[in-house]
């Protein structure tokens, strides 16, 4: 459902790429630091919680896992949010786009779905991994607390690196 979550996320980004919405943050400072920062809010809050997680919430997985809509919602929020994503969009697809062509707009929808569908095959890929580890470990919450810890110190990372890259 992640995986679905961020094929969705890619899309959005392709529509607007194809309609020219990611250029407006390209070249607009004040809608991309606001997506930037929506993106370091994001992050940082679920690295909070994943560090701050008591051990009686790491053994409630078990218990009562997330529904599939929250990790779908997860994974679409975190890749819209996401403004690597955002530049990804706005400076690699172009590249493939002749710039003297009379259909921009397909060329974009086709490059970014054809980006989308590859994606979903790896990212399904890393889930069913991360599944497999998962399970291994879902007997011990120790180690499920641990690797929290980890997790949610790197989303902290990731967000303060990202509140303070520039453009």
């Amino acid at each position: 459902m992640s995986t679905l979550g961020i094929a969705l996320g890619c899309i959005v980004h392709t529509l607007a790429c194809a309609f020219g919405l990611t250029a407006l943050l390209a070249v607009s400072v004040t809608a991309f630091t606001v997506v930037k920062f929506a993106g370091v809010i994001y992050l940082i809050y679920l690295g909070v919680r994943l560090i701050f997680a008591k051990p009686s919430e790491a053994t409630r997985v078990r218990a009562a896992p997330k529904s599939l809509q929250q990790i779908f919602t997860q994974g679409f929020v975190t890749n819209v949010l996401n403004p690597k994503v955002v530049l990804f969009f706005v400076s690699f697809i172009p590249q493939f786009v002749a710039v003297d062509s009379a259909h921009k707009t397909l060329a974009f929808l086709a490059l970014g779905f054809m980006f989308v569908l590859v994606n979903t095959f790896w990212n399904t890929f890393v889930a069913w991994i991360a599944g497999s580890v998962t399970q291994r470990f879902s007997g011990k919450p120790s180690v499920k607390l641990w690797l929290d810890r980890v997790v949610g110190s790197a989303f902290v990372g990731l967000g303060i690196k990202l509140a303070t890259s520039h453009r």
